[in-house]
């Protein structure tokens, strides 16, 4: 049971869940051929609203899509949705990107990063990460994730002693799950690295009192669709610090005097003369973007409500019907989360094949699961062959092979996730039923 050696508050929640479950996968089979089956598509995403749709149409009719093209005196759609970004999540400074992968590739570049400075970041990611590391110049250098799908603080102090010249820290808080922050910004701070935080999947989480993204340095927010704002494209940088903010800006392509058309960054003192000395990537938000975003915004925390209300259902059923199988990520203590997601670890009792097989019982019964650890999944840090790991990843890879990873659809109804529960312990118990035949 080694690569189930959780945090305390992992074994208590699977202690408490499990208590009444007994052997009940086992000793109450299924007993009938009738198998649940899910006809819903996993991946539906949130839909814009009505406002969101006739703002978009009526830029289409009046041509001014680029954010720049605004009549003297006007603000732009994408200013407008910076302002309501930057007062969502309490940052002073937002930047609208055509992606959040341009928006972490411009936290290094904003933050000094040099050609070939190493970074260090979760091994357990999503492969825009290393890539926008790449993208930015820099030497991933991978930081062991644990149990929990977060960051190990004790990996991270080990590899900011083995690289002492890797003066940046970027981690990522993947499926909005949130380390120990005020353990990792310690480290940093002791090591002098910068600390920047990609909050792709954490919009709407909280640590300690406040939206994800302040205790870093910088910070990085997307809309990509399958994000808690669905613009198809799109991301934000966001920062406290004006400088960052005011690189951002030309490095996204606010050349010549455009920044005075921006609402949320710094004056024209801080920008000097930046736009003749850094280039113009052009990654600028187009007004599209901003305006189906826009009225998203309005919704977050009571489609948080409705995340957090339906993922504790379908954990509670499933760690009732299954917890001696398998366990749930544990929240770090001081997290306020939005799950839109599910996730779950199997236990030593369910052998690597069994898994594949469950994997495969799933998908034949309409429901798509995912594993970290398959080798086709982009999680995978071994798939990172333009940024491959150097240092060996024991515990990363263990919990890769055993993380498995299920969307909660928004538009689904609460009886569909019913039927996502019964899918999941039907195809277990028919995979584990094999082995006691």
């Amino acid at each position: 049971m080694a690569p189930l050696n959780f945090t305390k508050y992992a074994f208590l929640m699977v202690l408490s869940l499990s208590a009444n479950s007994g052997n009940a996968l086992l000793t109450n089979p299924l007993k009938t051929t009738t198998r649940t089956f899910i006809t819903r598509d996993i991946k539906t995403p949130d839909p814009v609203p009505v406002s969101g749709q006739e703002e978009a149409l009526e830029l289409m009719r009046s041509g001014r899509m680029y954010r720049y093209n605004v009549k003297p005196g006007e603000d732009s759609v994408v200013s407008k949705c910076e302002e309501e970004v930057s007062a969502y999540t309490g940052h002073k400074y937002c930047v609208g990107l055509n992606s959040c992968g341009s928006a972490i590739m411009l936290m290094m570049k904003c933050t000094g990063l040099k050609p070939g400075d190493e970074v260090l970041s979760n091994a357990f990611t999503f492969g825009a990460v290393p890539s926008a590391i790449e993208h930015a110049g820099g030497k991933a250098v991978y930081v062991e994730s644990d149990y929990n799908h977060v960051m190990d603080v004790t990996d991270l102090e080990k590899k900011l002693v083995m690289y002492p010249d890797a003066k940046h820290v970027l981690v990522s808080h993947m499926r909005g799950k949130v380390g120990d922050m005020d353990a990792i910004k310690d480290a940093c701070d002791r090591h002098g690295a910068t600390l920047l935080e990609d909050c792709a999947h954490s919009l709407g989480v909280y640590w300690k009192g406040e939206h994800t993204g302040h205790v870093g340095r910088v910070s990085a927010i997307s809309s990509q669709s399958y994000k808690m704002i669905n613009s198809g494209e799109g991301g934000f940088l966001l920062t406290d610090d004006p400088e960052v903010a005011a690189k951002c800006a030309v490095y996204a392509g606010a050349y010549e005097g455009l920044a005075g058309k921006h609402k949320t960054v710094p004056g024209p003192e801080v920008f000097g003369d930046l736009p003749t000395q850094i280039p113009n990537y052009s990654l600028r938000m187009s007004n599209l973007a901003a305006a189906v975003i826009r009225p998203q915004l309005l919704t977050l925390d009571e489609r948080a409500a409705k995340y957090n209300e339906r993922y504790e259902k379908v954990t509670k059923a499933l760690v009732e019907r299954a917890g001696e199988y398998l366990s749930i990520p544990v929240n770090t203590p001081g997290m306020k989360p939005v799950h839109d997601s599910l996730q779950w670890n199997f236990s030593e009792r369910v052998s690597e094949e069994q898994i594949q097989e469950f994997l495969a019982e799933c998908a034949a019964h309409g429901l798509p699961v995912e594993l970290f650890g398959n080798k086709s999944n982009a999680r995978n840090f071994v798939n990172w062959g333009f940024a491959p790991a150097e240092d060996p990843l024991p515990q990363t890879s263990a919990m890769l092979k055993r993380a498995c990873d299920v969307r909660l659809p928004l538009m689904w109804d609460d009886e569909d996730f019913d039927e996502m529960v019964d899918v999941l312990v039907e195809s277990l118990q028919s995979v584990l039923s094999k082995s006691e035949a």
